[in-house]
This record gives structure tokens, C-alpha cells and sequence, in this order.
């Protein structure tokens, strides 16, 4: 299991259209993916379950992933949250 909090730098958060790009980079992977905010845990790979955690802008989370490629997967979900989902050059 490999574990990594990140800052949701976008002003929005996880809404419906980075929550999707999250998920189709959470995809990527084999392991098990999830996200974690204030105690909730929810599947990464589930857009209701990511959009039920209300995620905005400025929100520290916990992305923890368990498998056979847990560390390319956090690293790379990492990433694109850093990137603030590049929104900003939109």
C-alpha cells in the first residue's frame, strides 16, 4: 500500500469534469485506487463516490493505492492534481 496527501490546487475542485479526467488517469493503473478527505474513503475510480466527498478548491486529500503499480499510480494521479486538472490555461 503506498499512501500521499496532496492539496487540490484547482479553484474548483474535484468537480464533474476533473473528477473525470481523475478517473480516466486512476484507470490507468490495475491497483486499487481510493481517495480519502477528513476520515471518508471513497473508490477513485467511481465519479459519484469522488463527487460525494465535495472536493473544492484549497482541500488537502489522501490518494492511497494497493497493487501491483501503487506507486506509478499515486505519483501520476499526484501530477494531475498539481497541474490544477489545467484548468487554469483554459
Amino acid at each position: 500500500m503506498f499512501v500521499k496527501d496532496v492539496m487540490v490546487q484547482n479553484q474548483v475542485g474535484l468537480h464533474a469534469r476533473p473528477a473525470t479526467f481523475f478517473i480516466q488517469k486512476a484507470n490507468e493503473f490495475k491497483s486499487s485506487i481510493w481517495i480519502e478527505k477528513e476520515e471518508r474513503r471513497v473508490n477513485a475510480k467511481s465519479l459519484l463516490g469522488i463527487l460525494s466527498l465535495g472536493i473544492v478548491g484549497g482541500t488537502q486529500i489522501r490518494i492511497i493505492a494497493d497493487g501491483a503499480d501503487e506507486e506509478a499510480a499515486v505519483a501520476g494521479l499526484i501530477e494531475l492534481v498539481e497541474s490544477g486538472f489545467a484548468e487554469e490555461t483554459r
